[in-house]
């Protein structure tokens, strides 16, 4: 009786590890990209994110309205329909999996890199991408780092002439902030 009971234990920790979520609202995403007229830089604190540490899974997706730029001519610009056209493509959205998953303890103190691989879609266009997602886990909070470039032409966001041309760099750094209730520690 007493290992039937361990085992229906068991089964029960693992079905609700299975079903749990790190969620997150408030998400961090900032741009930088610099050339020789000036430096850009724009801030997003509307991130969605989830992870799902059972599988791996990893989901986000950012407002693009949602960027914040120190002057609103650089925000007017990147939202018209001649940049990124934020009203056609309102989302930017990353779908993609933990691919070194068991290297990744969501249950124990401790820093880990995880490589992420998946999709990602800007203005409309979906590209594959692999990146190292820092993950420092705390007892309540779980929270990623990530730092990697965007190269804009990838995902058809191109000026052909003029100036905004010269104004706006071919490739923009992007940094990734993430926080997350650590809501796990409970299930194990």
């Amino acid at each position: 009786m007493k290992k039937l009971f361990i085992a229906l234990m068991t089964i029960l920790s693992v079905a609700t590890f299975a079903q749990e979520k790190l969620t997150t609202t408030s998400g961090h995403i900032k741009f930088f990209s610099t050339t020789p007229a000036e430096n850009i830089e724009s801030n997003n604190y509307k991130v969605v994110s989830a992870i799902t540490p059972s599988e791996g899974k990893v989901v986000f997706s950012v407002p693009m309205q949602s960027f914040e730029f120190e002057k609103s001519l650089m925000q007017k610009h990147f939202n018209s329909d001649k940049f990124l056209d934020t009203k056609q493509f309102p989302n930017a959205k990353f779908k993609g999996s933990i691919t070194n998953l068991s290297k990744v303890d969501f249950f124990n103190k401790g820093t880990y890199v995880a490589t992420v691989k998946g999709e990602l879609t800007i203005h409309g266009v979906t590209k594959p991408i692999q990146q190292e997602l820092k993950l420092n886990v705390d007892g309540t909070k779980i929270t990623g780092f990530s730092n990697f470039d965007i190269t804009l032409a990838d995902y058809g966001i191109t000026f052909s002439g003029g100036k905004p041309s010269t104004n706006v760099a071919k490739t923009v750094n992007v940094t990734v902030n993430l926080e997350f209730n650590n809501n796990l520690t409970a299930s194990k």
